[in-house]
């Protein structure tokens, strides 16, 4: 039998952070990290840091039509304006999604210091839908907007309303199931992967899955007000009886308007099953954490976790925050031991270096610049927005993979496609250009004139875990172009900050930094989190 990987558990960590510590926080909750984050959190306590973090944002403005072009015409929203409320339309529906998908990208570029846009995303993954199967930019707009309301507020109220949205009602036939004709497709679901889960301990049965599906009949949507309300003449006014490992409990039909509450109760009795909260518990550390929970683990973190997110009546909060107070989360055999989604690849690559994008007042090429970045990491395997199904994607749940799915010998060099690309040409499209200033990047460092201290900074920004001296020596080789002296570097910057202007002067330290940061870049380090 294998050894525990390790032993910690939800104690809390010292409240003061060495250096190491707080940018390990601030790499697994936001898409990135700047120097200018981390000079804003040191000095501050533990818990002080985390109230910040839990700060959700201000709801954003909504996404715009900037797709109308000579052969694409929205009839009902100008160039500029925003689509969410409007009449649906076939012909643009495509365009409207790619907008929203743009626009969310934007977002998560924008995110202050919260955790509030990865939480988003985690529920994206969590109530997975697909803007494909959905059909209507609208729907999808509203339950991104839901997930966004609820992202750190509390589990069971999101659950509630996410059973009754109109996108997952599309989503999972929930709009078809009737008294004389159920569907059991959402109520399935919500025992089996957004409430319960699977395992041992849950035993629920196919019976309980009928009983939910005649409980969740007469729902109905309205797709000129992106809506749903119930139909009376719809449900099954019968009464629903459960199996053992729900205590054998009896849901009693009801008729008219009541009939609605049904769905209440049926979620009450989904939350008093334990491992309802143990479930989401294990989901949140391997989105946050570890990928995988061995017996320690599921004893020291999950169960203690699981009792404060039932104690604290479902709130999410509390249980981030024990979490990310915890002796284990800090553990050292914790910083490093994830490989990065894709979304979280991109978006922190260009979150990183500061990347500048078309402002506001370019909206079209804003977003098509944005887009650019999202299909990057479609193209590495996560499509935001299109799960490929109602599981999300299979790193975060696929034993005995998990996260190792994201890199294989298609993904890893697209990843390395990117950042060459952002580092060298960068991407242009109508005389607008995005890419890295390595340049503009180096001169924010604290040290860039000490090649000893400017790799020291770097490596402590963009890598998770520390890289062997041979590769230190021969990232220094890269700044030295070959010389013996650490002068050759300290007089080549100090000779192009006295003469910014001069072409010589100034190509002589980008062509190093360029080389330099290639390399940094398509390092299996800058994989990791």
């Amino acid at each position: 039998m294998r050894n525990n990987r390790t032993t910690t558990g939800i104690q809390p960590q010292v409240q003061t952070l060495t250096d190491l510590q707080l940018r390990h926080l601030l790499r697994r909750v936001l898409f990135g990290f700047t120097q200018k984050e981390v000079t804003f959190f040191s000095g501050k306590i533990l818990s002080e840091i985390l109230d910040l973090l839990l700060i959700p944002s201000i709801a954003p403005s909504p996404p715009l039509n900037t797709y109308t072009t000579a052969s694409l015409s929205d009839p009902n929203v100008p160039l500029g304006q925003t689509w969410v409320n409007a009449p649906y339309d076939g012909a643009t529906n495509g365009a409207r999604t790619t907008s929203f998908k743009s626009w969310w990208i934007g977002q998560m570029l924008n995110q202050g210091a919260s955790i509030h846009e990865k939480m988003i995303l985690f529920w994206h993954n969590h109530f997975a839908t697909e803007t494909v199967d959905i059909g209507d930019a609208r729907y999808v707009y509203k339950h991104h907007s839901l997930l966004r309301k609820y992202a750190l507020g509390n589990f069971k109220d999101l659950v509630k309303e996410v059973t009754r949205d109109p996108a997952m009602l599309r989503y999972l036939n929930g709009f078809l199931n009737t008294k004389t004709s159920p569907d059991e497709n959402y109520a399935r679901e919500l025992q089996e992967l957004f409430t319960l889960g699977k395992g041992p301990k849950v035993q629920y049965t196919e019976a309980d899955v009928k009983a939910a599906a005649r409980i969740l009949t007469g729902y109905v949507v309205n797709a000129t007000s992106i809506s749903s309300s119930f139909d009376p003449n719809r449900h099954d006014t019968g009464n629903k009886q459960f199996s053992s490992y729900y205590n054998n409990k009896v849901i009693v039909g009801k008729t008219g308007a009541a009939g609605a509450t049904e769905t209440d109760e049926l979620i009450e009795m989904l939350f008093l099953q334990e491992e309802t909260a143990a479930y989401l518990c294990r989901k949140l550390y391997r989105f946050f954490v570890y990928y995988e929970i061995d017996q320690a683990t599921e004893v020291n973190v999950i169960q203690p976790l699981a009792t404060i997110f039932r104690t604290s009546g479902y709130e999410i909060k509390p249980v981030l925050k024990a979490l990310f107070s915890s002796e284990h989360f800090f553990d050292p055999l914790n910083r490093g031991g994830m490989i990065k989604s894709p979304v979280d690849f991109v978006v922190g690559l260009c979150r990183e270096f500061g990347i500048i994008f078309p402002s506001a007042s370019d909206a079209v090429n804003q977003y098509f610049m944005l887009d650019y970045i999202r299909i990057q990491a479609s193209n590495m395997q996560q499509n935001l927005g299109d799960p490929p199904n109602v599981s999300g994607w299979p790193a975060y749940y696929q034993e005995p993979q998990f996260h190792e799915l994201w890199i294989n010998s298609d993904t890893l060099p697209r990843r390395n496609q990117l950042t060459d690309i952002l580092v060298t040409t960068g991407y242009t499209r109508n005389g607008k250009k995005i890419n890295i200033d390595v340049l503009a990047y180096t001169e924010n460092l604290k040290n860039p004139g000490n090649p000893n201290l400017l790799i020291q900074d770097i490596l402590d920004l963009l890598y998770a875990i520390e890289v062997p001296s041979d590769v230190r020596q021969f990232l220094k080789s890269i700044l030295l172009s070959g010389q013996s002296t650490d002068s050759y570097w300290t007089d080549a910057w100090n000779n192009y900050k006295a003469n910014p202007n001069n072409l010589v002067a100034k190509n002589l330290v980008l062509n190093r930094l360029t080389s330099f940061f290639k390399y940094v870049l398509n390092q299996p380090e800058y994989q990791l989190s």
